[in-house]
């Protein structure tokens, strides 16, 4: 089965069983997103308590992907946002398809050069291991879902409150109306 009909049919599944947004109640003991952090891709500490108040879409990125014309879209979310109450944090990561494989600089050029992108870029990350994307990904972390990352440039939504909100397919476009309604609070 080639990548494009797996990720359709698993999107199909998804959307069909509502694993995109939750109603599952907040589970005790679980992590507060705002206490996490992050490096940002200059490696500045960025403390996500500095996020409260603010819907946040994280996305692992990559350079030499299919879904790469995807930071396009992205851009132009964040451009057309409030950037006062959303924010977007791409991860890069290596770990699909070794489509990642850049330095730092070397990433945030390409992004710059061929997207536009002023969006906050964060450190490469490896999914198995990253803080962020284990609370993204675990039920007990989060309290609200587990969700699997199958390839570069899934989506995940946190609310202004720091609640895990969605999970979006990678084939999912930044611009579909689930991600844009989150974004625009309608």
């Amino acid at each position: 089965m080639n990548k494009t009909i797996y990720f359709l049919t698993v999107g199909i599944i998804t959307t069909l069983f509502g694993c995109n947004q939750s109603n599952a109640q907040k589970i005790e003991n679980a992590i507060n997103f705002h206490d996490l952090s992050a490096r940002t891709i200059s490696g500045d500490v960025l403390n996500f308590s500095d996020l409260k108040g603010k819907r946040v879409l994280i996305v692992n990125t990559a350079s030499e992907c299919g879904f790469t014309p995807q930071y396009q879209a992205l851009q132009k979310l964040w451009e057309d946002s409030n950037q006062k109450e959303f924010i977007i944090m791409g991860f890069p990561c290596n770990d699909f398809g070794r489509q990642e494989s850049g330095t730092s600089d070397e990433i945030e050029s390409f992004c710059s050069k061929n997207y536009g992108v002023t969006f906050q870029l964060m450190e490469k990350v490896k999914i198995k291991t990253s803080p962020i994307y284990n609370w993204l990904t675990n039920k007990s972390q989060n309290g609200v879902k587990n969700a699997n990352v199958l390839w570069n440039f899934h989506k995940f939504l946190i609310d202004e409150n720091g609640l895990w909100s969605g999970s979006y397919l990678p084939t999912t476009s930044p611009n579909s109306s689930g991600i844009k309604s989150f974004v625009f609070g309608k």
